[in-house]
């Protein structure tokens, strides 16, 4: 969106002009803090008239003048200021735009380097167990630095379960848990009905993305919108015989969620310090849970949700294997690019960035983050989002690592003719065959 040629895609934000008693009320703070050690220094000025509206009214530049010791602001006299030789200002801003944009590309450069001298060569050739012991200190920076970490929930899930919809293949339960005090997690659980006593089954947590909800990744519909990108992937996986869970991750409300990112940053955290805290939560009932077999909880995410995909299975080894659809991408150079029309720069998405990723976690080394657990990408050639050279040149790193390793048929990519949407084909594959699903697969 722009607006008389300027693009509106920042954190959006405003300098009202504060009320005459709220102004009092701080001048009088001031003075209780300072126990009026400074009363001779602090004056409140209110101006009247056309003066009011002045950047600095006249009365309050006069006194301050005079505090500053300063007896004009007038240029000397003998002192002949020609217009020729003012600065352009024009031309300065646009010199120091371009310097930015040249550091910036010297920079985007310069990352690769960094991240294969301080993760891939530090990898190379280590012997187990010094490789796991690597690989996993690595996940704990990526965890603590990258992502930002809150300490472990500790409250008890506290499940409030009920019933929220009854289908011939499976029954649909709304969930909420409890996280932290004042933050819960909430999802639907579909378990398939005709379930034998004591069998545990496979669950797939499938994630929505962005501005999504649960209810729009179990959406049936062919006519409706949310089918058009999830393929109702939750409810069909159900109808295959797995459980699935579909969380609420909390990236909706436009400025709202990203009000609350732009807080969580000052802080060292992000959106997935707390996500991630959720989904803690969310592994340790699903594990509670009779009919599931605790080591086969896989995670399937598209947009926003293979955003989660690449981000949460890295720091949570409960998840047993993750698949990215729809976002898997050069990641770096989608944020910081400033010479593709797709990258983050020139959208209104201004919580999309992390602390350092340039330097240290690109999507391989995410990726790798969850090796040696299977990780698959399913990407449309028509989707967006990225290049398919983009997104083949990022993922050959993820092969080659899985490949080095003796992990080979764990990483698998699928391309498609298609959109910004969930395939459901390979990736549906790739679960049976590493889920074990149905029996004897």
């Amino acid at each position: 969106m722009t607006t008389a040629g300027l693009r509106l895609n920042a954190a959006p934000g405003k300098l009202p002009r504060p009320e005459l008693d709220e102004v009092r009320r701080e001048v009088q703070r001031v003075r209780k803090l300072t126990r009026g050690k400074f009363d001779d220094r602090l004056r409140l000025i209110v101006a009247e008239g056309p003066e009011a509206s002045a950047p600095i009214p006249a009365d309050a530049m006069k006194w301050f003048r005079k505090a500053m010791g300063v007896e004009s602001l007038e240029p000397p006299s003998t002192l002949t200021v020609r217009r020729a030789s003012l600065p352009d200002d024009a031309a300065r801003q646009h010199r120091q735009v371009r310097a930015m944009e040249d550091h910036a590309r010297k920079t985007l450069q310069n990352s690769e380097r960094e991240r294969n001298s301080r993760f891939w060569k530090k990898l190379a050739g280590l012997p187990s167990p010094r490789f796991d012991e690597t690989l996993e200190a690595f996940r704990e920076e990526f965890w603590d630095h990258s992502m930002g970490r809150l300490p472990d929930p500790v409250l008890p899930g506290n499940a409030r379960t009920r019933v929220w919809r009854e289908d011939p293949d499976f029954t649909v339960y709304e969930v909420k848990l409890d996280v932290w005090e004042d933050v819960f997690a909430w999802g639907y659980l579909l378990v398939p009905r005709r379930l034998p006593p004591g069998e545990r089954r496979p669950v797939v947590v499938c994630q929505h993305g962005l501005e999504g909800l649960p209810e729009d990744v179990i959406n049936e519909d062919p006519s409706s919108k949310a089918f058009g990108a999830y393929k109702g992937f939750g409810a069909a996986l159900a109808r295959q015989g797995y459980i699935t869970f579909v969380p609420h991750n909390f990236y909706r409300g436009k400025e709202r969620f990203r009000i609350i990112q732009r807080k969580l940053n000052p802080l060292g955290l992000t959106l997935f310090s707390v996500m991630i805290g959720q989904h803690q939560q969310i592994l340790r009932w699903l594990k509670e849970q009779p009919f599931v077999d605790a080591e086969r909880i896989a995670f399937y995410g598209l947009s926003y949700g293979g955003k989660s995909s690449m981000r949460i299975p890295a720091v949570l080894p409960d998840y047993c294997l993750s698949i990215c659809s729809g976002d898997f991408n050069e990641w770096v150079r989608k944020c910081a690019s400033i010479d593709l029309p797709n990258s983050y720069v020139f959208t209104q998405e201004h919580e999309i960035w992390e602390w350092d990723l340039g330097h240290t976690f690109n999507y391989a080394e995410m990726a790798a983050l969850i090796s040696p657990r299977p990780f698959m990408v399913e990407r449309g050639h028509n989707d967006g989002v990225a290049y398919d050279e983009w997104v083949g040149y990022e993922f050959a790193k993820v092969f080659r690592h899985y490949q080095k390793n003796g992990w080979g048929g764990r990483a698998q990519i699928e391309y498609f003719d298609g959109p910004h949407t969930i395939q459901g084909q390979g990736t549906y594959e790739f679960l049976g065959r590493h889920l074990r699903w149905p029996p004897g697969t």
